[in-house]
């Protein structure tokens, strides 16, 4: 497994990658792995043929009052964790080396960044972007691979390759979650004991929506409130949002048809977490 710091270097690899005729998958993540993580470098490994991760805790994605300064980081053990996964390269570069200079160029998708996490996290999806075209240009690789965990983060990406041509598949791998169901996040590690089993509501509640599904509930409405009354029934939970959308446009639904993601956000204690549930469709 080749580790490097340097943009040049990456660039040197791929290509001599390329040159040789292998197709290349990336996985961009922000460190500190989990088996989340590390599902995705599996399926990039099935769609590609040498596949690289970049770690970076991206700065530009995080608001003033975030976590970016305690987000957890262990490079040492996430070079352990892929080695042992047969990843061929990983990129972890410090901040100068992605921002040299002060920022003049952002890539922003309009419209589908304005709802959801985006409506509480302004400015975050334009970091998001801004980062990951650099990488799409950085790599040029084939596939890349994201979780849908993040279902907002998947879409608005799909839209910026779509709009701007970039030659990149786009795979959404499925979220993968501990035994008793909360959904792997590197965030979890900020929990408390008491904290991280009552961030189990945040699966239960999903359960319950999906439970309605399957009885045939197609009241978007009713879904939402069932999903906020068994959120609310944990008092350390605080309820920043529970949507029913289109996962692809993420248009709000009042009547689901064929396919819905219903996203919840929510704080345990200071912990922000968020889950969602993918009904329906090509899933």
């Amino acid at each position: 497994m080749i580790v490097t710091d340097k943009i040049s270097d990456v660039r040197n690899i791929i290509k001599e990658q390329k040159l040789s005729g292998k197709k290349i998958g990336l996985v961009p993540t922000m460190g500190y792995l989990h088996e989340g993580h590390l599902s995705l470098v599996r399926i990039a490994k099935k769609h590609s043929n040498f596949v690289a991760v970049s770690i970076f805790v991206n700065p530009i994605q995080f608001g003033p009052n975030e976590d970016f300064d305690r987000y957890p980081r262990d490079l040492k053990r996430d070079l352990k964790l892929l080695g042992k996964e047969g990843c061929d390269l990983v990129f972890a570069p410090s901040v100068h080396e992605m921002y040299p200079s002060e920022l003049l160029t952002t890539v922003n998708v309009d419209k589908i960044t304005d709802k959801l996490c985006g409506a509480f996290r302004p400015g975050h999806f334009k970091g998001v972007t801004t980062v990951v075209a650099k990488l799409f240009n950085i790599f040029t690789p084939d596939i890349a691979v994201f979780g849908q965990k993040d279902a907002q983060q998947v879409a608005v990406i799909k839209k910026m390759v779509e709009d701007l041509n970039f030659p990149v598949e786009i795979i959404k791998a499925p979220i993968v979650r501990e035994v008793d169901g909360l959904a792997m996040s590197s965030r979890n590690v900020y929990l408390n004991p008491e904290e991280r089993k009552a961030a189990l509501i945040l699966s239960k509640s999903l359960k319950e929506a999906e439970k309605l599904l399957l009885n045939g509930e197609r009241n978007a409405n009713t879904i939402i409130k069932k999903v906020n009354e068994v959120l609310n029934s944990e008092p350390l939970c605080k309820v920043q949002y529970v949507s029913c959308v289109h996962p692809d446009t993420l248009e709000d639904l009042t009547y689901i048809k064929d396919k819905a993601l219903i996203a919840i956000a929510c704080f345990i204690g200071t912990t922000r977490l968020i889950d969602n549930l993918l009904w329906g469709g090509n899933i």
